[in-house]
């Protein structure tokens, strides 16, 4: 995101240098998941005990109802050694959306027929597991109602009074909607890669994307992993990989394998990811061709309001996800929507990848204001970990779909990562 779509002052500061600065809590079907453990003083070596309510009905009840609390952990880490110490496969296990990992985050999950006795003995510094009930149901991709956050914004060089003055300011021109670009994490967060591999895909061009996710560098990955993957962008040696890339990053010594063994065959390789993470690149780069629409939008005055042209999704215009099947707007917006197409050297039918079809896609549209609710400052302070800097923290809703990083780039004013 390069562009702001208000016009209030910055506060500056930065985000998540403590995990408890980033608090998240699932809005599902089910209510409301709440952080409980991971607040508290000694959270680490406060494990809730486990209790599994009693199942009457097993037949019809196969799905054990939990929320899952985690702090500092990674999503995918957190399902994989459940499914280890439950002896179960991955794919038992239901979730409505993925959770940021530097934060204390709770969500609703399922779990396909568990051993009781085998999850009551389930201990972990960072991860919490509270069943709830037994139902017919399992939660699936999609199916919450949204978020809320209360984020701690820290190292912010202001006067508190003024600092007060910028937040109200935000938060009454942000009642309108703001622009609802896609925030950082659904690019690849550190190294911000996701998109451009998936651009790779929707082109046919299976090596170069496979190759893009194993070598391209972060600024600020670990020397280690930037090592290895300088050295087999150099050498496409896969041996060598193997014993180079560090045992954490998982995903890449998965394809990495696959390819020691069967070195032209990047479609297998790249299947040796989970089938919704495979998605997620094509997701990615439709998001980036969303994110250039607005800022168009932006820099063409038409902003975000409605005009002639526009496709309205709720009274609301919206910009193309683009797919093989879309619709494109008419009109001036219909007419930038083109322009990032042909600047990319994009068009709709390059979605349908004959080679990946797990990667194509039809295509969508999504509005292009986000509305916070419930804004409200909870706190102002003096940093006590950034001396002479205050912190401040926040508070607001988000219906799925949306990130809390584009919020807080409108309020900040700067690079939230």
């Amino acid at each position: 995101m390069q562009s702001y779509s208000t016009k209030s002052k910055g506060i500056g500061g930065h985000i998540k240098l403590r995990y408890s600065d980033f608090v998240v809590e699932e809005m599902g079907l089910q209510g409301l998941a709440e952080v409980k453990r991971f607040l508290l003083e000694d959270a680490m070596n406060r494990a809730t005990p486990i209790v599994v309510p009693a199942n009457e009905n097993q037949r019809e009840n196969s799905q054990l109802l939990c929320e899952l609390e985690k702090c500092n952990a990674d999503e995918n880490f957190v399902l994989r050694r459940l499914s280890r110490f439950l002896q179960l496969s991955r794919k038992r296990f239901g979730y409505a959306g993925m959770k940021d990992k530097r934060a204390i985050t709770s969500q609703f999950i399922t779990i396909f027929s568990p051993d009781p006795e085998k999850l009551k003995l389930f201990q972990s510094r960072t991860i919490d597991l509270r069943p709830l009930k037994w139902q017919p149901e399992r939660i699936e991709i999609g199916s919450l109602k949204g978020n809320r956050f209360t984020i701690t914004i820290r190292a912010i060089d202001l006067e508190e009074k003024e600092l007060k003055k910028r937040i109200e300011d935000f938060f009454a021109e942000a009642k309108n909607g703001i622009a609802n670009f896609f925030g950082e994490q659904r690019f690849g967060g550190v190294r911000s890669v996701t998109h451009l591999v998936g651009k790779e895909f929707i082109n046919g061009n299976l090596k170069e994307g496979v190759m893009l996710f194993l070598t391209k560098q972060g600024e600020k990955e670990k020397p280690e992993i930037k090592i290895a993957r300088k050295n087999l962008a150099e050498t496409m040696d896969f041996s060598k990989a193997s014993k180079e890339f560090p045992i954490e990053y998982r995903p890449e010594r998965a394809l990495i394998h696959h390819l020691c063994r069967y070195p032209n065959d990047f479609a297998g390789a790249f299947r040796k990811l989970p089938k919704q993470l495979r998605f997620l690149f094509t997701h990615a780069y439709q998001s980036y061709l969303f994110n250039k629409i607005i800022e168009e939008r932006l820099k063409s005055g038409i902003g975000l309001k409605p005009v002639e042209g526009d496709i309205l999704i709720d009274g609301m215009p919206s910009a193309v996800l683009p797919g093989f099947e879309s619709e494109l707007a008419s009109g001036l917006p219909g007419k930038i929507e083109k322009k990032v197409l042909e600047e990319e050297g994009i068009n709709l039918a390059k979605f349908k990848v004959k080679e990946m079809p797990e990667v194509s896609s039809k295509g969508s549209r999504k509005a292009i204001v986000l509305k916070a609710e419930k804004m409200a400052l909870i706190e102002i302070g003096r940093d006590e970990f950034n001396e002479g800097k205050l912190f401040a923290k926040i508070f607001f809703e988000l219906e799925k779909g949306n990130y809390a990083t584009t919020v807080l780039a409108e309020l900040m004013k700067n690079n939230v990562a």
